[in-house]
């Protein structure tokens, strides 16, 4: 049973596992929670999939450090996202504003996927009307 316990112990363990290190933790509670309520709406500009939060890349821990030095300097939430915005583009949010230049991102999946959509209609629209046509020209 012991062992039991142990193992399940040892799975567990990769899932309480942060990208943010120790020594990356502020000592005041509530500035370190406003840097990881930041962090988690932040994109690493490496992973591209995971906020800087959870992403091991050297590049978000730089920016997870540059998030908490600008919390300790004073900033507002906002103007530490604006800062990191400002250096790294509206890439870096998780959630980028609609505006004219990020409506790529906004709608380009969308588009891919209706275009691949017409592509399979008449792709087998053209196969339906092969096969009816060679079995016209099987039954001559």
């Amino acid at each position: 049973m012991r062992q039991l316990l142990i193992i399940l112990a040892l799975l567990t363990l990769p899932l309480a596992a942060h990208a943010v290190n120790p020594g990356e933790i502020l000592k005041d509670p509530v500035l370190e929670k406003r840097a990881r309520s930041i962090s988690k709406g932040l994109r690493c500009v490496v992973c591209q999939n995971q906020s800087i939060d959870d992403s091991d890349a050297q590049l978000a821990r730089d920016m997870r450090v540059l998030v908490r030095e600008r919390l300790i300097a004073g900033d507002s939430d906002q103007a530490v996202v604006d800062y990191m915005v400002s250096r790294y583009g509206d890439f870096v949010l998780l959630q980028p504003p609609v505006k004219g230049i990020t409506m790529i991102l906004w709608f380009g999946p969308v588009v891919i996927a209706l275009i691949g959509l017409a592509g399979l209609v008449m792709f087998f629209r053209r196969q339906k009307k092969y096969a009816a046509e060679m079995g016209k020209d099987i039954g001559s």
